[in-house]
């Protein structure tokens, strides 16, 4: 039994002879030498048998050695499965096919063989595994735009550390036809160029509809792409969608003009976790083609046999964070194969899906805060006040940060009626449920305090003994006869639109809300004469910002109110908003509440 030293010195010597055969080929000679090559690959796989089974500590030097030489073998050596699934390849398999070890493991060998001399392969694939040692003959392997004449020896082997049986199949190049010269391979292809120009469409076309406002609001992203894609490049389209961590059947689309009713309500009905593509590409989060299909079990026992398939590929629905679900394309024996170019497309299809269901999802969550929080703290209609005309606007806003918690009240109190304004330093449901606190809290403490920033500061203390983690900004006020007596917690001061056409602020300032116990809001005294109007904002107003980054302000706020001496406040409050509108544009910006209250000639 040769000893490693041994092996290196025949690898060094197979390798020069054939290093001097490709200046000068001789068919006769390669024959030779791949009797060579065979023979040094069985002392190899012997040695490392041999190997194993010592007890000293060099044997694992020597297996890293002997994966060494496999590696560094200057012929081209496939291990394959049974099944002719490529699972390793030496570094002159990578140079003679152009690609790396990457994509080509885990791939059918049968689709690395030119579809004419598939059969014959197949042939000589079973009687190898039906009892013959090794057979030799010649095929021709197409790949990345090459073709390689060449003669394949396949042999049984067992492999130590391999719980089945392995073939491996040594590659002696005879005839190589390399590309076109680069002068013509400049020139592009038409029908590769109509097939990219149709991929470019197909993808500009999903991204559309992807982006359109009812597939954000309504749950029909999915379902409209998969029949984009079941019109455009596919027969059938399967998308199966991951929730609480399985992945659940959503949508299933078949061929248009065929009768398969029922293959697919059978196909909707298997559960995704039994179909291993779908398993496979959840695991490796990558996606798959397979150009031609070797396993029929890929979606589960029978069901590609009685789709009629020929090919298939399969995506991640993803996102850069996360894995949402899979997609599956099916096409049948009588269309051409799905190919490289068609997995890269539905692979940026897929992430499109899942950055659509991501914002989905938003949309939705906004949407329903959005209804919880009109729902839940602002009033359904304005009361009637006694010598005072009243308006309010409030605007859920646009953008990621558009539902953030601010609200409005007017309500009843001792002797009069008592308003506020504000809003919650937080976003979302948890905002909602905060401002419905204070507006509720407001509410029954004005039943026995006759100032606004007693009731004010008792709220304060019960978000403080909540243990919210939130503070909330508010202006509020109890108006009985002229006068108004008037709180501020942090919030913006109020604007006080006067008879001559000036503008006035009221103090503001205070601490917010749940800010910390014992803190008393700012409060003051206004008396308001016939005409007078008192605006209270919000700082999603105030705070709003311009396309070119400039914000909108009080001093901007102020030129708009002057305007509007003496007109009623819903004119008051259309002009806000109507200026508010023209300075933002298509900026995002948070939502708004404006309230309005004018003293009666």
């Amino acid at each position: 039994m040769p000893d490693t030293a041994e092996l290196e010195r025949a690898l060094s010597g197979l390798a020069d002879r054939i290093a001097t055969l490709r200046d000068d080929p001789d068919p006769v000679a390669m024959l030779r030498e791949l009797d060579t090559a065979e023979e040094l690959l069985r002392k190899a796989v012997a040695e490392v048998t041999r190997s194993r089974r010592r007890r000293d500590g060099g044997s694992q030097r020597e297996q890293k050695l002997l994966r060494q030489v496999f590696r560094a073998l200057p012929i081209p050596v496939i291990i394959m499965d049974t099944g002719g699934t490529v699972r390793r390849i030496n570094n002159e398999t990578t140079r003679l096919l152009g690609s790396p070890a990457g994509y080509l493991i885990g791939r059918a060998f049968p689709l690395l063989v030119d579809v004419a001399a598939r059969a014959a392969f197949r042939q000589r694939l079973a009687a190898v595994l039906h009892g013959e040692d090794s057979v030799s003959f010649p095929t021709r392997l197409a790949h990345q735009g090459r073709a390689h004449n060449v003669r394949l020896v396949l042999s049984r082997l067992r492999m130590p550390g391999e719980p089945q049986e392995m073939l491996a199949g040594v590659v002696l190049p005879v005839e190589v036809q390399l590309p076109e010269p680069a002068a013509e391979a400049d020139v592009p292809d038409d029908t590769d160029l109509l097939a990219a120009a149709r991929r470019h469409e197909l993808l500009s076309r999903l991204t559309r509809l992807l982006l359109d406002e009812e597939s954000l609001r309504e749950p029909v992203a999915l379902l409209r792409a998969a029949r984009l894609l079941a019109a455009e490049t596919a027969d059938w389209v399967i998308a199966d969608v991951s929730r609480d961590g399985e992945p659940v059947r959503s949508v299933v689309i078949g061929p248009s003009d065929q009768p398969v009713g029922r293959l697919q309500r059978t196909v909707e009905e298997a559960p995704p976790a039994a179909a291993p593509v779908v398993g496979q590409v959840l695991t490796t989060q990558s996606g798959v083609v397979h150009e031609m299909l070797s396993d029929d079990s890929l979606l589960g026992a029978g069901v590609l046999q009685a789709m009629r398939a020929g090919s298939l590929l399969s995506v991640p629905i993803r996102t850069e964070e996360e894995v949402r679900g899979v997609l599956t394309l099916v096409r049948l024996r009588e269309r051409p194969p799905f190919g490289l170019a068609d997995l890269g497309l539905m692979e940026e299809a897929g992430l499109h899906l899942g950055l659509a269901m991501r914002a989905q999802r938003g949309f939705q969550r906004r949407s329903q805060a959005a209804d919880t929080l009109q729902t839940g703290v602002l009033p359904r209609t304005l009361p009637d006040i006694p010598g005072f005309e009243i308006a309010a606007v409030y605007h859920p806003g646009s953008g990621m940060r558009a539902i953030g918690g601010e609200f409005y009240d007017v309500f009843p109190v001792k002797s009069g009626w008592g308003f506020v304004v504000g809003s919650s330093a937080g976003r979302g449901e948890e905002a909602a449920a905060v401002t419905a606190m204070v507006r509720n809290g407001l509410r029954v403490l004005s039943v026995w305090e006759d100032d606004p920033g007693e009731a004010l500061r008792k709220v304060s203390d019960a978000l403080v003994a909540q243990n919210t983690g939130m503070f909330v900004m508010a202006a509020a006020g109890f108006v009985r006869g002229r006068k108004v007596r008037l709180a501020s917690a942090g919030h913006h001061p109020a604007a006080l639109v006067q008879q001559g056409g000036g503008v006035r602020f009221s103090e503001g300032g205070g601490v917010p809300l749940g800010f910390e116990e014992g803190s008393v809001p700012a409060t003051e005294d206004l008396t308001l004469s016939a005409g007078e109007t008192l605006v209270l904002y919000s700082d999603g107003l105030v705070g709003s910002q311009s396309p070119a980054g400039d914000n909108y302000g009080e001093d901007r706020l102020t030129e708009v109110l002057a305007r509007c001496t003496g007109q009623p406040p819903s004119t008051v409050v259309k002009a806000i908003e109507e200026d508010h509108r023209g300075f933002c544009g298509t900026h995002a910006v948070d939502e708004i509440t404006v309230l309005t209250l004018r003293r009666s000639r």
